[in-house]
């Protein structure tokens, strides 16, 4: 081989980096809800209740995208992931544009969930692209 990695290696790497990633922020996101809850000086429970959902259902569907029954059952879980992702930005930028979390905090949870967006996006631009060339192998 010439030593590039195939595009199923890669699929299989972002992936494992994708459930990695999405359980430490699923992990980072009950945390803040807990603080939000208790904690903080003003406290909010409905958008993070909104937020913890979409967030650890980024993870749950990656997860579900690994025991996939086909290339496009793998697709639309993956995809379902992407769109729970682009809902918890949406939910941090809430969150941070109200006063309930700092800017600091705002800017690391976003970065995070772009991160995690980039992460989804590749894997589901490259799978979109083999399956139409016919050459997907799970």
């Amino acid at each position: 081989m010439n030593g590039q990695r195939s595009d199923v290696e890669v699929i299989s790497a972002t992936s494992n980096l994708l459930l990695e990633k999405s359980f430490a922020f699923a992990l980072r996101v009950m945390k803040l809800r807990k603080y939000l809850l208790y904690d903080a000086p003003y406290k909010e429970h409905d958008v993070s209740r909104q937020l913890l959902r979409s967030a650890t259902s980024i993870g749950a569907n990656a997860e579900e995208a690994q025991g996939a029954q086909s290339p496009t059952d793998f697709i639309a879980k993956v995809s379902i992931s992407y769109k729970e992702a682009r809902e918890s930005r949406y939910w941090i930028r809430l969150l941070g544009g109200a006063g309930y979390i700092d800017e600091n905090m705002s800017a690391s949870l976003l970065a995070d969930i772009e991160e995690l967006c980039r992460i989804l996006s590749s894997i589901l631009i490259t799978s979109k692209k083999r399956l139409q060339k016919g050459v997907y192998t799970r």
